[in-house]
């Protein structure tokens, strides 16, 4: 049986960085893959352009979006922060831009661009790397991890590393192994969940709208006339439903809200506008095209994509002149500008969901080290961990950041 001091499992964004990091200082390490070459899921994040971080530097406010969960990442940041990403890529050669909402991406937009550098990485840091390799099970001897198996023989080592990736894109790999495994060695699991996706509609109109998007606009969630969740943003109506980034920031508390009962979103499509200003330019458009029909009207006020659904959603005869819309009609279609209301039927599952929520509770981790409280020479890392935020990058940092710390700390001992 061949021997290493530290093996890590799973070669993910994570994986890649406890494995390569922790050769840097030394360890002799073996990586562990199930798929035929790394980091499959990085080729399909970010719609293939691979959004490697978020510019935000400062690890408090970066930590903030992760909610009551994210002060438990500040170590991880403080090791190897938005700064440091950024410069582990651009010292490897691949130039990056920041775009809206401080989305860092590769400048050519290339998803593979990252993946060559972690192939890269993985190389001159000396790692051995095993690819289409399962791991079929851990042996545990006391509170220690001793061997794995797999199929490509058995391994030992003093230290191991998880990063097996949640249960998102299962044909990436994310196949859910490590959460078993953490459940055969006394690790608490928070219930693993889809998260960051998109939200199905009701309303079968929205394929007509099919990836149109919705710039600047306002999307409530209410549960029977209660407040849930808002953002404002881009969004798109997709052939069932609709997506996009505020929704899929939202889509977990809708998720959670299904279980309760009905859901419902109200959109605002002019949410720079309050209500009464907005009726008065609806008036104004009304009364400059008073002789002309009510299909010609929307043209200073909607896309031209959206202008037949709105005529037909609001019940108002399209040749039907302008001067001769009544008050209640033209209440109604105000109401379609500043209080759409959508009914959700469902969201969807593992299968569209971009990452997973919950994992190896953070109570059973020292977060400072990323080891483990139950055994003692065992690691995790990335989406293994209960740490789960909206898009942005911010969950492919969670990713870099406690890679970098888990393989730092194993290779330590």
């Amino acid at each position: 049986m061949k021997n290493y001091d530290v093996i890590v499992i799973g070669g993910g964004p994570a994986g890649i960085f406890a494995a390569g990091f922790a050769a840097m200082q030394g360890a002799k390490v073996l990586l562990l893959e199930k798929n035929r070459r790394c980091g499959a899921k990085l080729l399909i994040t970010g719609k293939g352009r691979c959004n490697v971080t978020n510019s935000e530097e400062d690890p408090r406010l970066f930590s903030e979006v992760f909610g009551r969960n994210g002060k438990a990442l500040l170590t991880a940041l403080y090791a190897f922060g938005v700064a440091d990403t950024i410069n582990f890529f651009a010292q490897r050669g691949l130039a990056l831009k920041i775009e809206r909402g401080g989305r860092v991406f590769p400048e050519k937009g290339k998803a593979s661009d990252v993946q060559k550098v972690l192939d890269h990485f993985v190389k001159e840091s000396g790692v051995k790397l095993l690819t289409s390799c399962t791991v079929r099970k851990l042996h545990r001897q006391g509170a220690r991890i001793s061997s794995v198996e797999t199929s490509s023989g058995d391994f030992s080592a003093a230290q191991f590393i998880i990063a097996t990736g949640g249960l998102s894109y299962s044909e990436t790999g994310c196949t859910g192994d490590g959460y078993r495994w953490a459940e055969q060695t006394d690790h608490s699991l928070i219930l693993p969940e889809p998260a960051l996706i998109p939200v199905l509609l009701d309303e079968n109109w929205t394929r007509e709208l099919c990836d149109f998007n919705l710039k600047n606009v306002h999307i409530t969630v209410q549960q029977e006339g209660k407040k849930i969740a808002e953002r404002f943003g881009e969004a798109f109506f997709t052939r069932g439903g609709i997506g996009g980034p505020i929704i899929l920031d939202m889509s977990a508390e809708i998720r959670d809200a299904l279980k309760q009962g009905d859901v419902k979103l109200v959109l605002d499509l002019k949410p720079a506008v309050v209500v009464e200003l907005f009726d008065k330019r609806l008036q104004r458009e009304l009364a400059t095209y008073s002789n002309k029909s009510f299909r010609n009207s929307l043209g200073n006020l909607l896309p031209k994509a959206m202008i037949s659904l709105f005529i037909r959603l609001s019940g108002i005869d399209a040749d039907k002149k302008c001067h001769s819309i009544t008050k209640t009609e033209r209440i109604r279609l105000l109401s379609l500008f500043k209080e759409l209301e959508l009914t959700v039927s469902r969201v969807e599952g593992f299968k569209k969901a971009i990452i997973t929520s919950g994992g190896v509770s953070l109570k059973d981790i020292d977060m400072r080290t990323m080891r483990s409280k139950k055994i003692a020479n065992l690691y995790f890392a990335g989406e293994m961990v209960d740490l789960d935020g909206p898009t942005g990058g911010y969950n492919l940092q969670v990713c870099w950041s406690t890679g970098y710390l888990a393989g730092m700390s194993a290779a330590a001992r």
